[in-house]
C-alpha cells in the first residue's frame, strides 16, 4: 500500500462537492506547484472537508478520495473488502459464482475493480497509482473470499502479457462459470471486460420471463448470454447477431453447455446495422428484441454522436418488431443519462412509426453499487417497452 504521504489544501469552491460525497478531484483543480510520487496518499483539506486521497499525476483524475477518517491501513482495506463481500452474499445463494466483487468508487476503493469467477479473483486497475494498494489487497481477497487464485488483467496489454498471476495456481484462459443456474464460458485473457459482461445479470433474467413461445432477437449478442436466458424462458427461436466470429463459437458452446436444443438458436455473424437492414427488407419480425450495443462515447466530445447512434440503431431494431412486441434497449455509455437515453428511445419509436409503453426500467445490479454523490458511477440503462402502432 502507499507508504508516502503529503498534504494539500484544495480550492474552496470544491468543498460542497467533496462534502457531498464526490470522490474525484481533477488535475486542473489542483493548485499549481504541488508534486508527489505517483501512488502517494495525500492528506487533503478543503474548508470543513478533510480526507486521504490517492495521487495520480499522470491522469486527468489527479486525486481519488479513499478515507475521510484516517490514512488507510491494512485494517481499513480489510473492512472495505469485507463489506463488498457481504453485499454480494445474496448472489452467491442464487447459483451464481461470477460477479463483480469490488466496484471501485461504489465500494470505497476508487480505481480498483475485482471480479469473481468461480473462485478466482480478477483485478483490474484504472491507474498505476493503485499498484501498491493491489499488493495490500491480494492477501485480503484470499482471507475474506477464500479464493483459489488472484490474477491481474492489464488493459491494453498484448494478449500474452494481459493476465498476471498474483497469488495461487495459474488460472485457465477459459473456464465455465454459473449465473442464475446457467453455465457460461468465460475467457479471462481475450474476453470482453474481464471475461464476461456481469452487469446485465438481472436484465437477462427479465428477458427470460417474457420469452415464452417468443421469437427473440439479440443484437450485439457477444457470447449469447441474453440468448441463453431467452432459451431457458421457452423462446421458440432465438437469433443472435454480432460481428465477431469468435462470439458465434462461444455462443454455440454456451447453448450446448446448457443442453438447449441447438435448432432453436441461430447466430448471424454480421454488422448489426447491415443485418437490421437486410432483415427489414426480408420482412423479418420478432416478439422480443434486445439491443445492447457497446459504449458509443468515451468522452463528452463524442456525446452528441453517441446519442445519434442510439437513435439510429434502436429505430432500425424497432422496425423488426411484431405488433405488441417487447423491445429492450440498453446503454452502457456513462455520459448518457437515463433521461437522455429514454429520449433517444422515444425518438427511435417515432422514426419507426411506433409508440412505446415502458413496462420495465432498471440500471445496475447489486454488485455494481452507485455511491451517492458520485453520479458518474451510474452508467447502465435498461429500458423495456411494448411497441404498438401509432395511434
Amino acid at each position: 500500500m502507499a507508504t508516502t504521504s503529503a498534504r494539500l489544501t484544495l480550492p474552496a469552491k470544491l468543498e460542497a462537492t467533496l462534502i457531498g460525497g464526490h470522490p474525484w478531484v481533477y488535475r486542473d483543480q489542483v493548485p499549481q506547484g504541488f508534486s508527489a510520487p505517483i501512488g502517494t496518499m495525500v492528506e487533503v483539506r478543503c474548508g470543513k472537508f478533510s480526507a486521504w486521497a490517492l495521487w495520480d499525476p499522470s491522469s486527468a483524475l489527479a486525486l481519488r478520495v479513499y478515507s475521510r477518517i484516517a490514512k488507510p491501513d491494512v485494517n481499513w482495506y480489510r473492512q472495505r473488502v469485507s463489506e463488498a463481500w457481504q453485499l454480494r452474499a445474496g448472489l452467491r445463494l442464487q447459483r451464481t459464482n461470477a460477479f463483480r466483487w469490488i466496484y471501485g468508487e461504489g465500494d470505497g476503493l476508487p480505481g480498483i475493480i475485482v471480479d469473481h469467477y468461480a473462485g478466482l479473483a480478477v483485478v483490474v486497475c484504472d491507474t498505476p497509482a493503485c499498484d501498491q494498494i493491489v499488493d495490500a489487497l491480494v492477501p485480503l481477497l484470499v482471507e475474506v473470499g477464500g479464493v483459489s487464485g488472484v490474477v491481474r488483467r492489464r488493459r491494453g496489454a498484448a494478449k500474452e502479457d494481459r493476465l498476471e498471476r498474483l497469488w495461487g495456481a495459474e488460472p485457465p484462459a477459459t473456464l465455465v462459470v454459473e449465473e442464475n443456474g446457467l453455465r457460461l464460458r468465460a475467457d479471462l485473457v481475450a474476453g470482453q471486460k474481464t471475461g464476461l459482461f456481469l452487469d446485465h445479470r438481472e436484465n437477462r433474467a427479465t428477458v427470460e420471463r417474457v420469452s415464452k413461445d417468443a421469437r427473440v432477437l439479440n443484437l450485439f449478442a457477444y457470447s449469447g448470454a441474453f440468448s441463453l436466458y431467452a432459451l431457458r424462458g421457452g423462446a421458440r427461436e432465438v437469433v443472435s447477431v454480432d460481428v465477431a466470429p469468435g462470439a458465434a463459437e462461444d455462443a454455440a458452446h454456451n447453448v450446448r453447455l446448457n443442453g438447449f436444443d441447438e435448432s432453436r438458436h441461430h447466430f448471424e455473424v454480421a454488422d448489426v446495422f447491415d443485418y437490421l437492414e437486410r432483415a427489414r427488407l426480408a420482412g423479418e419480425r420478432f416478439d422480443v428484441i434486445v439491443c445492447d450495443p457497446p459504449s458509443f462515447a468515451r468522452n463528452n466530445a463524442h456525446l452528441d454522436k453517441a446519442l445519434k447512434a442510439y437513435v439510429r440503431v434502436n429505430a432500425a431494431g424497432m422496425k423488426l418488431a411484431a405488433p405488441g412486441a417487447l423491445y429492450a434497449g440498453a446503454s452502457c455509455t456513462g455520459r448518457v443519462t437515463p433521461h437522455a437515453f429514454k429520449q433517444c428511445l422515444a425518438e427511435s419509436a417515432r422514426r419507426s412509426q411506433r409508440r412505446m409503453q415502458v413496462v420495465h426500467e432498471s440500471g445496475q445490479p447489486v454488485d455494481h453499487p452507485e455511491l451517492l454523490g458520485h453520479p458518474e458511477g451510474r452508467y447502465l440503462k435498461f429500458v423495456m417497452g411494448r411497441l404498438l402502432p401509432r395511434a
